[in-house]
C-alpha cells in the first residue's frame, strides 16, 4: 500500500537560463541506459560499481521517475540490486565489476548511504510497500556501520579484507554516515520501526563533526571536507554560513566551478553540484545557481551527459570520462534548488521539522 507523497512538480525540475526539465531527463537517461542487466549502475558503461555512488544514481532516477515509467522502474532494480552482494555482516564490497566483488575492502559511508536513498524513494514516491521491501538492507548496512564505532562515537572509515576495522575516521565519511543515520531513523520510524539508537548515534556524530574535527584524519585538501558536514546536516546556520565563507575562495573557481582538491587545478561537476545542495539546505539557492551555471562546461551538448572534470591549466577535460554520478548529482542539485520533488526535503533537511507520516 502506498501512501501519497507531498505535493510536488516534477515538471518544475529546471533552472530557467540554465538547465530546462528536457537537458535534465536527457542526463537522467545516461543512467538508464548505463544500467547493467543485474541492476548495477556503474560509474560508467563497463566500468566498475560502488554502492555509494550507485544509490546517487538511484535516486537521480527517482526523481526524473515521476515522469519517465522507465526512470522510475529503474530506479527500483537498482535498489534491489543491493540485496545481493552484501557481506555476512552487512556491508558491501567497495567495488563491483560486471557484478562480481573486486574486492572484500568494505567501506562505512557505503554501508550507510542505502539509507539515505531507500528514505528518499519513499518522500518521493509515497511506495511504503516498496520501503518495507527494502528496510532489511537499510537495517543490515547501518548496523555494520554502528559496528565500526571508535571509542568516542566516531565511525572508523572502513572494515579490511581480513575483517579488521579501519585505524581512523574521516570527516566525510563521517558527515555522510551522520545523514544517514537520519534518514534511516526517519525511515524506521514511517514503517514502525523506531530505532532511537541510530538517532544517538548521529548526535554523537554531529557533536564530533561541530566540536572535535581534529579526531578526523586531515583531509582538509579535499573540497568534500569543507562542505559535506553542512550537506549531511550537522553543521547548520551560522555554523554553516562561517564555515562556508571561511574557504570559499580556495575551492570555487568562478566560471569553473569548485575545485576537487585545493592543491590542483582541478573542477570536477559532482563537488560543484553537492555544494550546490549543501548551498541549497542553508537557502542560499543563488549561490547554487551560480555555480551550476559554471559549471555546464561540462556538460556534453550532444546527449547532455557530464564529464567528470576539468583540468584548467593544461584546459583539457580529466579524467576522460563521463561518470554516472556526476549527472545524477547535477539532477540531485537542481531538485534541490527547486523543490520539484518531495525527495529534495533529504538534502534540505526540512524533514526533521515534520511530524511522522508526512
Amino acid at each position: 500500500m502506498a501512501s501519497a507523497p507531498a505535493p510536488s512538480d516534477p515538471a518544475a525540475l529546471r533552472l530557467p537560463g540554465v538547465l530546462s526539465s528536457e537537458q535534465l531527463y536527457l542526463s537522467a537517461h545516461y543512467l538508464a541506459r548505463s544500467q547493467e542487466s543485474g541492476g548495477a549502475i556503474p560509474w560508467f558503461p563497463g566500468g566498475h560499481t560502488d554502492v555509494w555512488d550507485h544509490v546517487e544514481c538511484a535516486m537521480a532516477l527517482t526523481v526524473t521517475g515521476l515522469l519517465v515509467p522507465e526512470h522510475a522502474e529503474a530506479a527500483r532494480r537498482a535498489y534491489l540490486w543491493l540485496e545481493g552482494g552484501r557481506h555476512p555482516d552487512g556491508g558491501w564490497p567497495a567495488k563491483f565489476r560486471q557484478g562480481r566483488a573486486a574486492t572484500e575492502l568494505r567501506e562505512a559511508n557505503h554501508a550507510a548511504y542505502p539509507a539515505v536513498g531507500l528514505f528518499h524513494h519513499l518522500l518521493t514516491t509515497g511506495d511504503t510497500a516498496f520501503a518495507e521491501r527494502m528496510w532489511p538492507t537499510v537495517e543490515s548496512g547501518l548496523e555494520f556501520v554502528l559496528a565500526l564505532r571508535g571509542s568516542r562515537g566516531e565511525i572508523l572509515w572502513a572494515r579490511s579484507e581480513d575483517g579488521t576495522p579501519g585505524d581512523h575516521a574521516l570527516l566525510t565519511v563521517c558527515a555522510s554516515v551522520h545523514h544517514a543515520l537520519r534518514c534511516g531513523a526517519a525511515l524506521g520510524a514511517r514503517l514502525g520501526r523506531d530505532r532511537p539508537e541510530w538517532s544517538a548515534a548521529a548526535d554523537r556524530l554531529g557533536v564530533l563533526i561541530n566540536e572535535d574535527e581534529g579526531l578526523f584524519a586531515d583531509r582538509s585538501r579535499f573540497s568534500m571536507d569543507w562542505f559535506y558536514p553542512i550537506l549531511g546536516g550537522a553543521v547548520r546556520g551560522g555554523s554553516a554560513k562561517e564555515r562556508i565563507a571561511e574557504r570559499w575562495d580556495t575551492f570555487v573557481m568562478p566560471g569553473l566551478g569548485v575545485r576537487c582538491v585545493n592543491d590542483q587545478p582541478w573542477v570536477t561537476a559532482a563537488e560543484s553540484a553537492e555544494l550546490v545542495m549543501a548551498l541549497a539546505a542553508m537557502g542560499e539557492t543563488e549561490a547554487g545557481v551560480r555555480i551550476l551555471r559554471d559549471v555546464q562546461h561540462l556538460r556534453d551538448a550532444d546527449d547532455g551527459v557530464y564529464w567528470t572534470g576539468y583540468q584548467f591549466a593544461e584546459q583539457v577535460r580529466w579524467p576522460v570520462e563521463r561518470s554516472t554520478w556526476t549527472s545524477a548529482a547535477v539532477i540531485l542539485a537542481v531538485d534541490a534548488l527547486t523543490r520539484a520533488t518531495p525527495g529534495s526535503r533529504v538534502f534540505l533537511h526540512s524533514w526533521e521539522q515534520e511530524p511522522v507520516g508526512v
